[in-house]
């Protein structure tokens, strides 16, 4: 039988199912692979309509609404929370989204703290950290080209994707979304027995991914993770099963740029046994979050695997 591939996409909406998977077609296969690929499509379950076709993911390191993001004329310095500040705010607004209780009227709201607290504080810490050290090339472990954007504007893509990739975790663990979310993954998977089968997990949707086929019997040739923050101990705490790679994966790739907020912590061997199944790569994505699907389904380390395995449909 062919192989065949399935997608998990991660936080934030997107565009239409389709059109995003001839997108991630293209950015791995540099083609749309027809049949041969499913996306499964979770972004329904959480916004009310998808993204027009050709405005750019801000989640993917697209403009962020109301700051520009042009190199030329630089705007006057925004006035930004401190990093406290917009941790207390986002932990407000995702038990709103929990619960239907506003922010404002939940005490102590500025004080509170929750599992993915620490983990939302670092990534905050680390998005503003790299918006200061980036216009200078300083700083970072892995070759760049200095982001064609004011500090001001790299700050707030950043915090963009903080504020998202949070408030999406955290519906998924604590807010009702998980079991739903997941089925639209085993949605995806059905009709495939006896395929050879990849998938691919982006972001959250690298646990979700994870998690599905922690819980299903089925043989996986290669599972990909990228960007993912499933090395987070928080989040490690709220899987339903201790981490192990699943039974029926051969063989795990987990790929991650160093700068990339979500991911924090980049190495999945250590936790996940058994160890000679994972391999972590260390990859450079220049989107402007460094978190950009694109950007890490393009790259060789990524592509290789999936050539060799679908060489036979060229």
């Amino acid at each position: 039988m062919q192989p065949r591939l399935i997608y998990v996409h991660g936080n934030g909406n997107k565009v239409r199912s389709e059109l995003l998977k001839s997108q991630w077609d293209t950015a791995l296969f540099g083609r749309d692979m027809g049949d041969s690929s499913r996306m499964a499509y979770w972004a329904a379950l959480r916004y009310e309509r998808p993204l027009p076709d050709h405005r750019p993911d801000p989640l993917q390191g697209g403009p962020v609404d109301g700051v520009p993001l042009e190199a030329e004329g630089r705007a006057a310095p925004v006035e930004f929370e401190t990093p406290e500040e917009f941790v207390a705010r986002t932990l407000g607004e995702a038990r709103f989204e929990a619960s239907g209780i506003a922010p404002e009227s939940v005490p102590g709201t500025g004080e509170v703290k929750c599992a993915l607290s620490e983990w939302l504080l670092e990534m905050t810490y680390l998005g503003d950290t790299l918006a200061e050290t980036e216009e200078t090339g300083q700083g970072t472990q892995l070759p760049l080209e200095a982001l064609p954007l004011p500090r001001t504007a790299r700050k707030a893509v950043f915090r963009q994707l903080v504020k998202h990739t949070y408030r999406d975790v955290h519906a998924y663990f604590f807010g009702g979304a998980g079991a739903a979310i997941r089925g639209v993954v085993k949605g995806a998977l059905e009709g495939l027995d006896g395929a050879p089968l990849a998938v691919v997990g982006h972001s959250l949707g690298s646990i979700v991914a994870y998690e599905v086929l922690a819980d299903e019997d089925r043989d996986v040739e290669l599972f990909v993770t990228l960007g993912s923050p499933l090395a987070i101990t928080e989040v490690q705490d709220h899987l339903a099963k201790p981490p192990a790679v699943p039974s029926g994966v051969r063989a795990w790739r987990n790929a991650s740029d160093l700068r990339d907020l979500v991911a924090l912590d980049h190495t999945l061997r250590p936790e996940y046994a058994p160890v000679e199944k994972v391999t972590d790569l260390l990859v450079t994505n220049d989107s402007k979050n460094h978190h950009g699907i694109s950007e890490y389904l393009g790259n060789p380390q990524v592509r290789e695997p999936f050539q060799r395995m679908f060489s036979r449909l060229a």
